[in-house]
């Protein structure tokens, strides 16, 4: 009989293999998924060398002017140790702003217009303001000809900086200086169908030859502000000229906006408001082509009751209101408050331009711009281009359209409104002159020391 085996106490022992060994005899699907590994970390890398390529083209192109026209960009002024800084030109080619080179190499900024440019040219000492902040890197940067370089820098002498060229017209600015007189505001002249301004007067104002000997007593003198460049700084309630974005609202809300009719008696009360027409004058039944040419205070005011506050809030946004506008010049924020929650006061206000509601002059200019383009904003812009200092020309700017904000038909309306508004309403004195005005009018309360304007 044969004896069996037992295997109870046998004991198997696996033997170790080495890690190499592990390696080579790891099978596809092992070495698959490291292959995607390293797959996706050489996609990471591509996308983030991309993306790198993509900041540097923007950085140096789109940002390029923007970060050196800042005016804490100190490598601007560094330009300074080797060129001359170039000069400010009018559009009729007159120099607002030049600088005076001495025998001895003593350089003079000089502005031969005074005070007449002062707010929209600026100064270049005590800090720079105006085109002279803006257009730094420009007025310190010289396309000259490598030949002229050459020769300067042989001789030691500076090379001359690019001029900059405005779309101001020194005729016109002179009219409109003049006009203003003593009078504290600002004027604003801009092309409708180009967007280039033509003239920007603010007063007060100050004379930029003498910035530094007057610096203490401008920066300290509160009650005239002769810093401010009130065309763009300066918030004003734009009383009767905002009757052109309520009639707008009321056209958009009323299709039958013809039919409107209301019998003015002067005045119109609405809970404990009384809103007056100027003079306390009754013009009697209008309708709204009528309640735009005599500016009646009443049927605007009646009109604001009947809006949809959300949607007039709404149309004034389109039209930059608590928004920047599009202009390459330091600007304040007009300011539209109405909501929902606005009551009948302030609604009534806010028709006939008064209340909370705030406007820059350069602002209600854009809006009658576009008025009078057929309802196609373009970009507001007051550097026309840079020349070397021979005059060749080195860049251009283009007009270019903003966005259109109204319909041809709409902004014909309001064109009409504003024609009969000279020929027989409110701007009278301005017809029969020999050409064709369109204008509305306008005259606002205000409270000295407050913040919502100053005369």
């Amino acid at each position: 009989m044969k004896r069996k085996k037992s295997t109870d106490n046998i004991q198997i022992n696996e033997i170790p293999v080495n890690e190499p060994q592990r390696k080579k005899n790891a099978g596809p699907e092992s070495r698959g998924g490291r292959n995607k590994d390293m797959m996706k970390v050489a996609y990471l890398f591509a996308a983030m060398f991309f993306m790198l390529i993509g900041y540097l083209v923007y950085f140096n192109t789109i940002k390029a002017d923007t970060i050196n026209s800042n005016v804490n960009n100190t490598k601007q002024d560094a330009q300074a140790q080797k060129i001359v800084r170039g000069a400010i030109i009018s559009s009729d080619g007159e120099t607002l702003a030049g600088t005076n080179v001495d025998a001895e190499g003593n350089e003079e900024r000089l502005y031969p217009y005074e005070n007449m440019f002062a707010h929209v040219v600026g100064y270049a000492s005590n800090g720079k303001a105006g085109v002279e902040s803006t257009s730094n890197y420009d007025l310190l940067t010289s396309h000259a000809s490598i030949l002229e370089q050459v020769q300067n820098e042989a001789k030691h002498e500076k090379v001359r900086g690019d001029s900059v060229v405005l779309t101001l017209d020194t005729r016109l600015q002179t009219a409109a200086y003049n006009a203003m007189g003593v009078y504290k505001g600002a004027v604003v002249v801009m092309e409708p169908s180009t967007g280039k301004i033509l003239a920007m007067v603010s007063k007060p104002d100050f004379n930029p030859n003498t910035i530094s000997s007057d610096w203490d007593t401008l920066v300290s003198d509160e009650t005239n502000s002769s810093l401010l460049n009130r065309a763009v700084q300066g918030l004003y309630p734009p009383g009767s000229t905002f009757k052109i974005m309520t009639a707008l609202e009321y056209m958009r809300e009323h299709p039958d906006y013809q039919n409107y009719s209301y019998n003015c008696t002067g005045r119109i009360s609405k809970e404990d408001v009384t809103i007056t027409c100027f003079g306390g004058e009754a013009h009697g039944q209008v309708n709204l082509a009528d309640s735009f040419k005599y500016s009646c205070n009443s049927s605007f005011a009646n009109m604001g009751l009947e809006l949809d506050n959300i949607a007039f809030r709404s149309l004034c946004e389109d039209f930059m209101f608590n928004n920047t506008l599009p202009i390459s010049m330091e600007a304040s924020t007009s300011r539209f408050e109405l909501n929902e929650h606005t009551s009948y006061g302030e609604e009534m206000a806010t028709a006939i331009g008064q209340g909370n509601t705030l406007v820059t002059p350069l602002h209600m200019a854009l809006i009658t711009s576009t008025v009078a383009n057929s309802g196609t904003l373009m970009k507001p812009y007051i550097i026309d281009r840079l020349e070397t200092f021979d005059g060749d020309k080195v860049k251009e700017n283009k007009p270019e359209v903003y966005k259109e904000l109204m319909s041809a038909q709409e902004a014909g309306i309001l064109s009409d409104f504003m024609t009969q508004v000279v020929e027989g309403g409110t701007a009278k004195s301005l017809s029969g002159l020999g050409y064709t005005v369109a204008g509305k009018t306008g005259s606002a309360e205000y409270e000295i020391g407050s913040n919502a304007a100053d005369k």
